[in-house]
């Protein structure tokens, strides 16, 4: 009874106190009272109208949600990003029914490789803008539908130009997974903890590619070349389904709907968030938008040669697309089921690649101690080695396509390139996020364009290059 006393006293005094400053105002009806804010925001004179996080407890940082939530956000998106892929490279098992029935070109039916892969350059230089003007999630949601829909006409096609026409409309209506998903991570996941998802996120858009021909070998070589598209649009349905759960991630939209709530709930207007004062229109902020992937491409050094790098290892990837039909089938007599198991070496290559993640956590935390801070460039190192396996994978593929020697051996070099290449990607993607986190989604959209390009136009001159030389090899001009 006495403590409780002396501090009923305490508090009575501090009332007087108040009471008695000249500086003091009574709150009367009607007056507005602003929120508690973070202790730090007051201590930098911020605001107090201004809505921000209160650190990562605030129930609606991304940052903050439980770790359970932030996997399941990073495998959806994930595995959309392998559905996109996989549609890319599914393609090349239906070459010879299209160019039978349409009676077209081999170099024609390769363009739907090409044209769909142009595609995934093209549509993240306005999705990427538009997901950082509307959020990451409705662009997810229309984007992937419109990419069902356009699988369509692939499937329904009666003549080339419509199946061609079709691959480009996918190929950009897929694309925000090769962009936008990468900001997702980014959002939810920060520090030591954004490499192992990277290395997810990344593995996806790679492994893709490589199950596409295992999957349409077996279909094509057992119906007809139609139901590759079936079995995409059952799949891609069902991948849409799982993005219509996932929330909301993108901070400054999140932002704009907690400053929202506020104001609905203390009826006071002067509350907001960043993003509300913003005075361009949509169009103006995505012509602008539009153009930050290439400042980035031409003002930053390091950007540029990180891109053109990757670029050039995509371009390889899809080049083997070519080799592989020619190498397995001509020089080794697979069947079409056959040649799709031939890719699994890039395949395993490219988990190798993921299972080395604890190697480079503990590296990172290591750089991070000695430092004394985080600073993007340590996220490069899975690179460094990857940057070696590259080219040794590549001589020993070139190297080992003879008939004298056994079929394992040329995937065993691709398995070496394989997680060279995952390694590299990896470390690309983790620096373009960590350094650039506001504009993680412009920033991969730079990346994605230049990549696209490379793998775009490989699969073709690599063809020309193939029937000039009549050896399975590009790479290499062995006797």
């Amino acid at each position: 009874m006495g403590s409780s006393a002396e501090t009923l006293n305490e508090k009575r005094d501090e009332v007087d106190a108040m009471a008695n400053d000249p500086d003091f105002k009574a709150v009367e009806e009607g007056d507005q009272v602003p929120i508690d804010k973070p202790k730090e925001q007051q201590a930098n004179g911020q605001d107090p109208f201004l809505v921000l996080w209160e650190g990562h407890g605030d129930p609606g940082c991304p940052k903050g949600m439980k770790k359970r939530t932030k996997w399941i956000i990073t495998l959806i998106v994930a595995a959309g990003a392998f559905n996109t892929t996989c549609a890319s490279s599914i393609y090349t098992s239906t070459y010879s029914q299209i160019e039978k029935e349409f009676g077209s070109s081999h170099e024609l039916a390769i363009a739907g490789l090409s044209l769909f892969v142009m595609g995934l350059g093209v549509g993240p230089m306005f999705l990427a803008p538009l997901s950082e003007f509307y959020g990451r999630r409705p662009i997810y949601i229309i984007s992937f539908a419109c990419y069902i829909l356009f699988l369509i006409p692939c499937a329904a096609a009666q003549n080339i130009t419509t199946l061609l026409v079709g691959r480009f409309l996918d190929g950009v209506a897929g694309s925000a997974f090769l962009s936008v998903a990468g900001g997702t991570v980014g959002d939810i996941f920060e520090g030591s903890d954004l490499g192992l998802p990277m290395m997810v996120y990344t593995a996806s858009p790679f492994i893709g590619p490589e199950v596409g021909p295992l999957i349409g070998g077996f279909i094509n070589e057992n119906t007809n070349w139609r139901w590759t598209w079936y079995v995409m649009i059952i799949w891609s349905f069902v991948q849409w389904i799982l993005l219509c759960l996932i929330p909301e991630t993108y901070n400054p939209i999140l932002l704009q709907r907690k400053a929202a709530k506020i104001r609905r709930e203390t009826g006071d207007d002067r509350y907001y968030a960043p993003y509300d004062k913003r005075t361009d229109g949509i169009l103006k902020t995505v012509l602008v938008s539009c153009q930050r992937p290439f400042q980035l491409l031409v003002f930053e050094p390091m950007v540029l040669a990180l891109c053109t790098f990757t670029a050039l290892l995509l371009g390889i990837l899809y080049m083997f697309f070519q080799a592989f039909g020619f190498i397995f089938r001509g020089t080794y007599g697979f069947t079409l089921s056959q040649l799709g198991l031939s890719f699994l070496g890039l395949f395993v290559g490219m988990l190798m690649g993921v299972m080395t993640d604890p190697i480079w956590r503990r590296t990172y935390a290591k750089l991070v101690a000695k430092r004394g801070e985080s600073i993007p460039e340590f996220r490069l190192t899975p690179g460094i080695l990857g940057g070696v396996l590259v080219p040794v994978g590549m001589f020993w593929f070139g190297w080992t396509t003879y008939k004298s020697v056994h079929w394992i051996v040329p995937i065993i070099g691709s398995t070496v390139f394989g997680m060279g290449t995952l390694l590299v990607y990896s470390a690309v993607f983790a620096f373009l996020v960590d350094c650039y986190p506001l504009y993680a989604a412009s920033a991969m959209a730079a990346n994605s364009f230049s990549r696209s390009c490379f793998a775009a136009g490989f699969p073709l001159f690599s063809t020309q290059s193939t029937y000039s030389t009549r050896y399975p090899v590009t790479s290499f001009d062995s006797p």
